[in-house]
């Protein structure tokens, strides 16, 4: 079967033209391609294939503007026909399948339906000390998916250049990082698994200032103005646990957020999002 318009067209399960085709098999949960793909929800799966799946309209949008990074996009009819103006643009095979099969593509309540297969993005971290961000982000034992997807939309937000996931961290491409992530993990480096103690140490030999969130920090952000003339490197710690002192003992100083009200602490997207907001602030 043929295709037009610029869909990718590979089987009859695939939207021709950007036009839905009356009378067409969907892909079904049984399917050998969902089969494989549904792999891609687990991280073994995604490290093996070194592929990873990106859910709903935002996500494949900003996936589609890199289509060197994206292998196929997945629809159901009624999200083809609901994002129509995207998919008929779409350089890559666009195939149907059933609502069953998508909702086991996501790891969501209410499934959107629309799914992209896409190249995991990571950089090598000797690139950070060869060439250092002017701001960048440091996660060392970050658990929660959902903070590290939040965390990555809001270094992108803030003009980070990369955010390290230190070994041990939540996979930035499971499926509840991706959607947190807002369409940012393909906008901000992405560095996975790096041991973080040699990393700093030659960061800070680079000339990078490295900065340690910790409540019980010597050094206020209030008081810092040099430091944050970059590059910069933040260290965020676990959610619970906060940085682990031997590598809070590598950074340049600990800092913590000045607390002003009755708050007993701050959680760690926050803390994120008022640390990269004022360096980012204070470099202009």
């Amino acid at each position: 079967m043929a295709g037009t318009g610029g869909v990718g067209v590979c089987a009859d399960h695939d939207i021709g033209g950007g036009t839905l085709m009356a009378g067409v098999d969907l892909l079904t949960e049984r399917s050998a391609r969902i089969v494989t793909v549904r792999k891609l929800t687990r991280r073994a799966g995604r490290d093996a294939a070194g592929l990873f799946l990106a859910e709903g309209r935002q996500a494949v949008v900003e996936a589609l503007a890199d289509p060197d990074g994206v292998r196929e996009v997945f629809a159901t009819e009624a999200a083809a026909a609901a994002h129509r103006d995207l998919l008929a643009g779409s350089p890559v095979p666009v195939r149907l399948l059933t609502d069953k099969a998508a909702a086991g593509l996501s790891e969501t309540v209410t499934p959107q339906g629309l799914v992209a297969v896409c190249a995991l993005r990571d950089v090598a971290a000797e690139t950070l000390i060869e060439k250092p961000p002017r701001l960048s982000v440091a996660l060392a034992e970050l658990a929660d998916p959902g903070n590290a997807g939040t965390v990555l939309r809001t270094a992108d937000a803030c003009g980070a250049g990369a955010v390290v996931f230190g070994a041990g961290s939540a996979d930035p491409y499971g499926g509840k990082a991706v959607r947190a992530s807002a369409g940012s993990l393909f906008h901000v480096d992405v560095v996975r698994g790096a041991p973080l103690a040699p990393l700093i140490t030659a960061l800070r030999d680079a000339g990078v200032t490295v900065l340690a969130a910790d409540g019980g920090g010597e050094v206020s952000l209030d008081s810092l103005t040099t430091e944050l003339a970059g590059p910069v490197m933040w260290l965020f710690g676990n959610e619970a646990r906060g940085v682990p002192p031997e590598l809070a003992a590598l950074a340049n100083a600990r800092v913590r957020i000045p607390m002003r009200g009755r708050a007993e602490s701050l959680n760690l997207a926050a803390a994120a999002a008022i640390c990269l907001y004022t360096t980012q602030s204070r470099a202009e």
